[in-house]
């Protein structure tokens, strides 16, 4: 992608989105927050996973954290839904030249531009790449 920040970072992300049971989209959700700020992480994973679920439309979601589960790394997490702990996203908590960037992705069928809009309006987020 011409446009990207971080051409590494967006090629990483593209990767994630490989054909698999469901086809998936996602975005780069860029942040201010250092590696120091880990309640304020914790709050933005939160609110990110409640603007996803909201826009996903899957009804009422948890945030599971993988911490009974080799398949998991640390700063991994799955929103799932509360009924029947149905996949709504993925995230992947990266922290690059001093900032964390989180790599989200999510069941295609999101209406993208409405869903980076709601992003971007959340305190601690610097900006938002949309991966197709």
């Amino acid at each position: 992608m011409a446009d990207a920040v971080d051409d590494d970072l967006y090629q990483r992300a593209t990767n994630l989105l490989e054909p698999g049971d469901i086809e998936l989209v996602g975005c780069l959700v860029h942040t201010e927050l250092s590696g120091q700020e880990d309640l304020e992480m914790h709050e933005l994973t939160v609110a990110l996973n409640d603007v996803i679920a909201d826009h996903a439309a899957k009804g009422e979601t948890y945030i599971y954290a993988g911490n009974d589960s080799e398949e998991f790394s640390s700063n991994q997490f799955q929103g799932k839904t509360i009924d029947d702990e149905t996949f709504v996203w993925e995230c992947q908590q990266l922290l690059r030249e001093g900032s964390f960037d989180l790599v989200f992705y999510y069941e295609a069928g999101v209406d993208q531009a409405a869903l980076t809009a709601a992003i971007e309006g959340l305190e601690h987020v610097d900006g938002v790449t949309p991966v197709p």
